[in-house]
């Protein structure tokens, strides 16, 4: 009898562990992506914890996150000034810092991964915090370009990981794609799932494919706009206009790149072909290439398909 109990209790524990919900939240990177994603944590709810390399960008990361909170009680609270203080204090009260990856990590039900697109510097630190964090503990990568498992192989819980790939700017952007592997558990899906909508966005699922949904039809819309230019069959704003009038698009192909950046595409374009040759969708833009080469990545460099004014 006292056997069948504790089996029971045991069964019980269990179960009740496995429903419980992701409550704290260890973000990777502080940077505008892992800034964005731990702010709509916190502003959800979440305890979050943000881990970069040093003091001074966690500070930077902090304070943007603390700015962002204002426009957004500027607009949710514009009749309630005590409402919006509030609202921002909850928030920036739940945010701490680190630069200790292993000790940030030890409370984690998750931690995303939003740091550089190099899957052998994902994978390093993946492995590091495979050792520290909690078994219960879930990984997911925020990186838009590269496989999820490639990322996964390098831990021992490939059934507690997955993809959060989140869009920029986080806080207004209201897709998620969540991404599963093989070996990603019903349960850890189930769970990455409902923290999405907990975040109030809208999820979407995903299999882990180059560029999950929205990238994998993205980015070839906009490298095929390149090669129609390169053709010579239509002017860089006549294609644009084209695109924004003729298919309700609010901007164009090489507005979007711009925005985007040049060297981005140009990363994600040489790792889709460089896994999969034969697919032509994939095959790297003489043009692009050149761009890139002479420094010109578009808004952020001052100079893309268009030139712009740098601030």
């Amino acid at each position: 009898m006292a056997h069948f109990v504790n089996t029971c209790i045991r069964r019980f524990s269990t179960s009740a562990m496995r429903a419980e919900a992701i409550k704290c939240v260890t973000v990777i990177g502080g940077g505008q992506m892992g800034a964005g994603i731990a702010q709509v944590a916190a502003t959800t709810g979440h305890q979050v914890v943000i881990v970069d390399q040093s003091e001074d960008i966690l500070n930077k990361s902090k304070a943007s996150i603390h700015k962002s909170l204002q426009r957004v009680a500027k607009k949710k609270f514009a009749d309630d000034a005590k409402a919006g203080e509030a609202f921002i204090s909850e928030a920036i009260d739940r945010v701490s810092i680190q630069t200790d990856a292993t000790n940030a990590v030890g409370n984690a039900d998750l931690v995303v991964e939003a740091i550089v697109e190099n899957l052998e510097v994902k994978r390093q630190l993946f492995t590091i915090l495979d050792k520290a964090a909690p078994q219960h503990t879930i990984f997911a990568s925020n990186t838009s370009s590269l496989p999820i498992k490639d990322i996964a192989e390098s831990t021992q819980r490939m059934d507690r990981f997955g993809g959060l790939h989140f869009f920029n700017p986080v806080p207004v952007m209201k897709l998620l794609e969540v991404v599963r592997i093989p070996q990603t558990s019903d349960e850890t899906f189930n769970k990455l799932l409902a923290f999405g909508k907990n975040l109030q966005k809208t999820t979407v699922n995903c299999k882990d494919t180059p560029g999950f949904i929205v990238n994998r039809l993205l980015v070839p819309y906009m490298v095929e706009a390149v090669r129609l230019l390169e053709r010579g069959d239509a002017s860089t704003r006549d294609i644009d206009t084209a695109m924004k009038l003729g298919a309700g698009y609010p901007m164009g192909p090489f507005e979007l790149c711009d925005y985007v950046g040049l060297d981005t595409m140009k990363f994600i374009l040489d790792g889709w072909h460089e896994k999969n040759p034969e697919n032509p969708l994939f095959e790297p833009s003489a043009m692009l290439n050149k761009l890139v080469a002479e420094g010109k990545f578009g808004i952020k460099t001052g100079e893309g398909f268009y030139p712009y004014k740098k601030k």
